[in-house]
């Protein structure tokens, strides 16, 4: 993260904060509904943040709705084309970024109706999950969260990152999806998520995380 200065900061705290921002972006003309994402391998609990943003964000009065994007995993013929374990596929072919855009970006653009799809595939059936479509309220926030979500020009009102680093991103992986690790050296290198995101939280220890104090969301950014 070069020099960027990291602070202490309990989990409570930050969620306050980040929900008391996310007051600020909308709901507006240009983004009725705010899009956040909050990214990280899966060992940095991406999902107990946004949860936790997304109950802050009620008690404001605030709709939220949460949606994890191992939720629109592409079929098994697809992710495993090359090998149950294969690190680039991982990368590019896992997630399908074609159903994110049609069931859950494209209905919150300006005109769009609300109605989202929280998830698509079960990857233990290897069939559709028949989720039924929820309809997010006018200035409802949508908190999407999960690996490998920044630089891929989805439109993110602002961009959480949840830092591993490499020594800690290992330790806390499971043995069995340590065959994951070269994806994230490569988003590493090619994305640069701790430059990236709008606010960077280091999780290495989960006790007693810090973060960089955060900066305005671009909307349509990343």
């Amino acid at each position: 993260m070069g020099a960027v200065r990291l602070e202490p900061i309990t989990w409570e705290r930050l969620t306050e904060t980040l929900a008391d921002r996310l007051l600020d972006l909308g709901p507006d003309d240009a983004r009725p509904w705010p899009r956040v994402a909050v990214d990280g391998a899966p060992a940095a609990g991406t999902g107990e943040l946004a949860e936790r943003l997304a109950d802050a964000l009620r008690i404001r009065g605030r709709p939220a709705l949460v949606v994890a994007v191992q939720g629109f995993l592409r079929p098994a013929s697809l992710r495993f084309e090359y090998g149950h374990r294969d690190p680039e596929t991982y990368y590019d072919g896992w997630f399908d970024t074609g159903a994110l855009w049609r069931e859950v970006f494209d209905p919150l653009e300006p005109g769009g109706t609300g109605r989202v799809l929280p998830d698509l595939w079960d990857p233990d059936t290897d069939r559709a999950t028949r989720t039924p479509y929820t309809e997010l309220p006018p200035s409802g926030v949508l908190l999407l969260h999960g690996p490998l979500l920044l630089g891929r020009w989805f439109p993110f009102d602002l961009t959480v990152h949840l830092r591993l680093t490499p020594g800690a991103l290992r330790r806390r992986t499971e043995p069995g999806e340590r065959w994951t690790l070269p994806a994230f050296e490569r988003y590493e290198d090619e994305v640069a998520p701790a430059e990236a995101a709008d606010v960077v939280v280091r999780a290495d220890n989960p006790r007693h995380p810090a973060w960089n104090g955060g900066r305005a969301g671009r909307a349509g950014a990343r």
